[in-house]
């Protein structure tokens, strides 16, 4: 181990004599070399790339920023969402759309598009169902956020996880093979994708959706609209969406949807993934 040498100005002559200053240059010079080493490996890494996630490879991400609103469309980074038509007599043919570049990147895009445009809307709140489930396939945690965000009581929530969590995620007793598991099932609501052509929607992404017989009920504390996602993925394309609006607030919830999330049509092929 090396000791502190302290040195008077008389006694560099010394020191040159005995060799202990050549000897202090060498130190200094490893000691350089071993700071300039470092560095190097630093630069080196930094210069590595991270490898992705799962999650990050199944989506495009936004340019971080907040909501911008334009009319019926809503903006995040690059991503866009648009409102469009309305709620009929019509229950089969759709008359209200959403339409969308991409699934939101995280719980805040889900959350600045939902409180800024898509939930002040019947057919907005309901197009983040999809939204929610893919979220939630890609990452449990912040899908289950989502379902806080966008359903009217911890009781829809635990209803849509408890059957969403056997339904997405393989586990032991259901492997990545097994029917059971429907990754694609956010696909499935979406317009153009079918069984038959492995779940690949139309783009841009599209939920359409028309009015249900059940109407508009008053009911307490708010206003309860049944409506439908109009979607190929099951046997019955009409999927029963119940939608809440509490007195006073100028957003809407979803109350009820379970017809969105039961099994759908077993996949023909190999599903691409959403953007």
């Amino acid at each position: 181990m090396l000791e502190k040498l302290t040195f008077k100005p008389n006694d560099m002559r010394n020191i040159r004599k005995t060799g202990i200053y050549a000897a202090c240059l060498v130190i200094a010079g490893l000691v350089a070399g071993c700071n300039n080493s470092n560095q190097k490996s630093a630069d080196n890494n930094a210069s590595v790339p991270q490898a992705q996630s799962e999650t990050s490879m199944n989506q495009t991400p936004a340019t971080p920023s907040e909501a911008v609103v334009d009319g019926n469309t809503v903006t995040f980074g690059t991503h866009s969402y648009t409102v469009s038509g309305e709620f009929n007599n019509s229950y089969k043919v759709p008359t209200a759309f959403v339409t969308f570049t991409n699934f939101p990147s995280d719980y805040n895009e889900f959350e600045a598009v939902y409180n800024a445009l898509l939930g002040k809307s019947i057919q907005g709140t309901a197009a983040m169902i999809p939204m929610a489930i893919e979220l939630y396939a890609r990452d449990a945690a912040v899908g289950e956020r989502c379902f806080d965000l966008l359903c009217n009581s911890s009781a829809t929530v635990s209803g849509i996880i408890r059957i969403l969590k056997t339904k997405l995620v393989p586990v032991e007793h259901a492997p990545v093979n097994d029917p059971y598991i429907q990754r694609y099932m956010a696909a499935a609501l979406l317009k153009g994708a079918k069984a038959d052509n492995a779940y690949s929607p139309d783009m841009p992404y599209t939920v359409e959706m028309a009015a249900s017989p059940n109407g508009v009920h008053n009911v307490t504390g708010g206003t309860d609209t049944f409506i439908y996602i109009i979607a190929d993925g099951w046997d019955t394309r009409q999927r029963g969406v119940e939608i809440f609006q509490a007195d006073g607030s100028d957003l809407y919830k979803v109350y009820n949807c379970p017809s969105c999330y039961t099994q759908c049509k077993n996949i023909k092929g190999t599903w691409g993934g959403l953007q």
